[in-house]
């Protein structure tokens, strides 16, 4: 993609959610405006209707077909939406959920055909956007079977400054959880989050924190054996391969005792366990980091806060938030791709111990 401010579209999410609210505020300071070009998808008439309901203060909003046509000094909104439908703030519908994929599907249309340099994408309700084009748990999963393009798996990261905690299950029922703790997806995960802390992040090194399944990280086999069977192997493998990864760790001492303040990242081995001592952590400022893939998305980690829409009391901070880690990361990932693009050969010798014949590791085999 051509050199130009960054382009974010940020999907509507549920209409009858806080996802207006959280975006039109985040969006109302101006200086938002020299980071990135917003471009939301989804009804400037359901907008200006939440703008006036939680009373925000005015600001341009510039119509537009496609994002060819956007305004790098306002924010843009591409009407994706029937505008007929009926905004009921508090209340889950089929219409508003319909209006959710629409908008999403629009914006990875746009992401996959590089008009656009990210997605942020605004809370859905997972009941209702559920059809027969949706038919996931989740943005998460359904993102992977939209952006993967050579088998790539999605990697669901939680993050804030300083705190970093990825998922090996994502929305999977506690009682099937433990079936899928296998050596060679913990393993996979472990891979795939210290990469995303090396082109996402840009930690060179990172330490790795992985978190034990059972209680008491299973009590050497007393209380559960997938840390011995499964998740001690899957360090050993990936320590093998170079990387620092530690554990398993109990995550309740884990936590309770602040020892993941010594790690950039943590690797939970299912939803809750990772995402209650995170949002406890975390406060307003989370944001919810779709890694893995070829393109970049971000969310803010709450839900669509229906018992709240339409009175004006949503924080946009995690909105705000998600905005700047999908900047964030465009760079990391552009600086990451420019300086690992052409190594340096390596300029030193070695001295093969077994026959005492130095090899000059600048040359071909044949030339050595």
């Amino acid at each position: 993609m051509s050199e130009h401010k960054i382009k974010i579209g940020i999907t509507h999410g549920d209409p009858n959610g806080i996802g207006y609210e959280v975006i039109l505020k985040a969006l109302e300071d101006s200086r938002m405006l020299e980071l990135c070009t917003p471009i939301i998808y989804g009804s400037a008439k359901i907008a200006n209707h939440y703008r006036k309901l939680s009373n925000i203060s005015q600001f341009p909003i510039h119509q537009i077909q496609s994002p060819e046509n956007s305004r790098s000094d306002q924010v843009n909104i591409i009407n994706v939406v029937d505008e007929s439908l009926k905004v009921e703030p508090g209340i889950a519908s089929a219409e508003a959920g319909k209006a959710a994929f629409v908008a999403l599907e629009a914006a990875v249309a746009d992401l996959r055909a590089e008009k656009i340099d990210a997605i942020v994408t605004a809370p859905i309700n997972k009941a209702t956007i559920r059809s027969g084009e949706f038919n996931f748990p989740g943005h998460t999963e359904y993102l992977e079977s939209s952006l993967a393009e050579n088998g790539e798996k999605a990697l669901m990261i939680l993050a804030t400054e300083n705190l970093r905690v990825a998922l090996v299950t994502i929305h999977t029922p506690l009682a099937t959880v433990a079936s899928e703790i296998t050596t060679e997806k913990v393993e996979s995960k472990i891979i795939d989050f210290n990469s995303a802390l090396v082109k996402d992040f840009a930690i060179p090194h990172p330490r790795i924190a992985v978190l034990s399944l059972n209680p008491h990280s299973g009590e050497n086999g007393l209380i559960g054996t997938e840390e011995k069977d499964q998740i001690i192997p899957a360090i050993e493998n990936a320590r093998t391969a170079r990387i620092n990864c530690f554990g398993p760790f109990a995550s309740d001492g884990f936590f309770g005792s602040g020892q993941w303040k010594k790690f950039d990242g943590i690797l939970a081995m299912y939803h809750d366990q990772g995402l209650a001592p995170f949002k406890a952590l975390a406060m307003d400022a989370g944001v919810n980091i779709t890694s893995g893939l070829p393109y970049v998305r971000t969310s803010p980690d709450h839900g669509t806060g229906f018992d709240i829409a339409g009175k004006g009391d949503a924080s946009e901070e995690s909105m705000r938030q998600a905005i700047y880690s999908a900047i964030d990361i465009i760079r990391s990932r552009r600086l990451h791709t420019e300086i690992t693009r052409n190594p340096l050969k390596k300029q030193y010798v070695e001295r093969n111990k077994k026959d005492n014949v130095v090899l000059d590791l600048t040359k071909s085999t044949d030339e050595a």
